[in-house]
């Protein structure tokens, strides 16, 4: 339901991500930064006060005058002003999942860069969750108040250039970066020391913004970071609306607790509004329930999201992820505003059909279909060139989750190994990409993977120990004694001497199997097993002592190739020959 513009306030919400290594001052800025605290903001958590570190995703927002650039951009009602909504997404390593879920909102990006330290872990992984969500950045080089004043401007200089050589082979290769303190004096220092340069950065802010793509059509998508309860009213839960729109009156459904509930009102900062979109932080107040059974999540139109037990994904490996991605292995998935394990399968074209995987996460070449064959992949592949590394080959995953995710469709993937110890410096998170398929149904192994063709190709290699008319021999060692060998009837081998035949059975009970050579042996094959046989002949039977040395080439027995195909998930794994 849409509202008429006259009840929308004039004000265009920007949501600036505030990311950046542990400790580097994020909060302290986005307190410098701000004049109204949403419910979320400033480290609301009591393990998160104790230690000084932000454990949730923390909102707050400050209002400016609308740049020039943007004024006339709100269509017949021209925006009179610009709200930023600071999301202070938490440094911790254990918590990038959370960084995750905020990421999808966001429209800009503060990295917020410790002066003395530079670069850290995870100051690289925010850059490059940064990367795969968000289009814009400027990058924050905080507490210059710790640099002695005399050497204060050549340190700066020192690390902008470092900066900017570490962003040139990312998006944001020619992105502002800006020098403030945002607490001089550090946490415990009085209030009365006044931040610096944090004028500039919000004018520098104004600057960087741009009309972010709004709309209010679709299904509501809205990402709740906190919930509580007003005695009398009903509970309130705080967010964003990643996509769509809603309104007082409206029905909306909390897919985690499987329950619709009735929109009562709707606040954006503390103001009543009668209905909000995508991009508007808000607060929506629904008939009473638990607020503890949801303290973070999605709501949605009812209906509208999917449960899965698992998925297909496009899958690119994340360049500074060191180590293999190995199927079967378990990786921690964040899709939608949830982190799970799931055991992965990768796969890719046959061989021949190989192609560089294009730039864009959602722009893959070939697209994914039931109805086409991929082939199993023990790990993900890595592109090569003549010899060095090139653009990695298409390639897809089929996560199986240990719990069903709820999640939209198309949302962005990333595996990551959380379980990494979070002091080593290496990049956890492994690959992304997007969802293309999800699995609803709880038995999908029995039910939807059977239509999913990956296939293994497989090669036997027996012998032919004898020949018993010109159209037929005798193999063994293609088989163990226990084969069943009917699953091999009618399959085709070839000869090492290059003649092809059809199995036909098996021969005797030690695992001896009879081929039909439908064109008949050739001369030579013959020749040499009936050299063999006489050598045999004359050496005195079996164990006896042999006469002259048998000629390399006749004593070379003659070698069976059967090369068959299997689908991985073929609940009858049926061998199958092209």
């Amino acid at each position: 339901m849409t509202e008429s513009p006259d009840s929308r306030p004039k004000t265009l919400n920007f949501n600036v991500g505030v990311l950046g290594h542990v400790d580097s001052g994020k909060t302290s800025l986005a307190r410098a930064l701000s004049s109204t605290a949403s419910t979320a903001a400033f480290d609301k958590n009591p393990q998160s006060r104790e230690r000084g570190i932000t454990l949730d995703l923390g909102f707050s927002a400050f209002t400016v005058d609308c740049p020039v650039h943007l004024r006339d951009s709100g269509g017949q009602q021209p925006y009179d002003s610009l709200q930023f909504t600071l999301v202070d997404c938490p440094g911790h390593a254990s918590l990038i999942r959370t960084i995750i879920g905020g990421a999808q909102i966001i429209d800009l990006m503060m990295l917020v860069v410790d002066v003395v330290k530079g670069v850290q872990t995870q100051t690289a992984e925010c850059l490059l969750i940064g990367e795969l969500t968000c289009p814009r950045m400027v990058v924050v080089l905080n507490k210059i108040d710790l640099l002695p004043p005399n050497k204060r401007q050549s340190a700066i200089e020192k690390m902008t250039k470092r900066l900017h050589k570490t962003l040139e082979s990312t998006r944001f290769k020619e992105c502002p970066v800006i020098a403030v303190a945002a607490k001089p004096g550090g946490p415990e220092a009085p209030e009365t020391e006044e931040p610096q340069g944090v004028a500039e950065l919000i004018e520098l802010l104004k600057k960087q913004t741009y009309l972010p793509k709004r709309d209010p059509k679709g299904d509501l998508l809205m990402a709740v970071d906190h919930c509580f309860s007003i005695r009398g009213q009903g509970t309130v839960m705080t967010g964003t609306i990643l996509q769509g729109s809603l309104a007082i009156n409206d029905t909306v459904e909390i897919p985690v607790l499987k329950v619709t509930k009735k929109i009562k009102s709707v606040q954006m900062f503390r103001k009543p509004v009668s209905g909000a979109m995508q991009g508007d932080r808000v607060g929506v107040c629904v008939t009473q329930f638990d607020p503890k059974l949801l303290e973070r999540g999605l709501v949605c139109t009812p209906g509208s999201l999917r449960t899965l037990y698992a998925a297909v994904i496009s899958a690119r490996k994340i360049g500074y992820f060191k180590g293999p991605l190995a199927t079967r292995a378990k990786f921690h998935i964040t899709v939608g505003h949830e982190t799970v394990m799931a055991k992965v399968t990768f796969f890719g074209l046959p061989p021949a059909e190989t192609k560089p995987t294009p730039p864009e996460p959602s722009s893959l070449e070939t697209p994914f279909t039931f109805d086409r064959e991929y082939f199993y992949q023990d790990e993900y592949v890595a592109g090569q060139r003549d010899g060095a590394p090139g653009p990695d080959p298409e390639q897809w995953a089929l996560l199986e989750f240990e719990r069903p995710v709820t999640c939209p469709g198309l949302c962005l993937v990333i595996g990551s190994k959380l379980d990494t110890d979070i002091h080593a410096n290496a990049c956890r998170l492994a690959f992304q990409g997007r969802l293309l398929h999800g699995f609803e149904d709880k038995s999908y192994c029995e039910t939807a993977l059977p239509r999913l063709r990956i296939y293994k190709t497989k090669h036997k290699e027996g012998q032919v120990e004898r020949v018993t008319d010109d159209y037929s021999v005798i193999g063994r060692s293609l088989f163990k004694k226990e084969t069943n060998l009917q699953l091999f009837v009618g399959l085709k081998v070839t000869l090492s001497t290059g003649e092809s035949g059809l199995i036909e059975g098996g021969f005797g009970q030690s695992g001896k199997f009879k081929i039909r050579i439908q064109e008949g042996l050739r001369p030579e094959t013959k020749q040499l097993f009936s050299s063999t046989s006489k050598k045999k002949g004359k050496s005195g039977g079996k164990g006896g002592p042999t006469g002259e040395e048998e000629p390399k080439a006749e004593s070379q027995p003659v070698s069976i190739h059967l090369h068959f195909k299997r689908y991985v998930f073929d609940p009858h794994k049926k061998m199958v020959q092209s």
